[in-house]
């Protein structure tokens, strides 16, 4: 399951770099279609790599029995992740804007999960509704 979310990942992050790729984009201006692409693909990587630096220092504080719940939590939320962005995507697919707004879903969504690790990775002692 989580090879395919990757693959997924990858494909659409792919896209988008493609369409732009060569030449640099000023996002704060973007004005064509695969320009606005580019830089959804951009801030989803950015994202991709915070949540997944956010979710391995975590990990490492937690028991092994632990690290086994949070991957299958992580996984079960790719899961959602994945099927709640084509849904809310979904009125543009198949044309020219889909790989962007499937990409911001993917961004805003893997944004709120890393702040939520990070969250978990501050818990302080004694509170018993973290788990360390």
């Amino acid at each position: 399951m989580a090879r395919r979310w990757v693959v997924g990942v990858l494909a659409v992050a792919g896209a988008m770099l493609s369409a732009g790729a060569g030449a640099a984009v000023d996002c704060r201006n973007a004005m064509t279609q695969a320009d606005m692409n580019q830089c959804a693909a951009l801030d989803l990587e950015r994202e991709n790599a915070r949540i997944n630096a956010s979710y391995n220092a975590y990990r490492r504080t937690l028991a092994p029995e632990a690290q086994a719940q949070l991957k299958e939590v992580q996984l079960a939320w790719i899961r959602f992740r994945d099927l709640a962005c084509r849904f809310e995507s979904g009125s543009s697919a198949g044309g020219s804007v889909n790989s962007m707004a499937m990409g911001r879903c993917l961004q805003a969504k893997t944004r709120q999960r890393a702040l939520e690790i990070e969250a978990l990775g501050k818990c302080e002692e004694g509170d018993v509704t973290c788990r360390r």
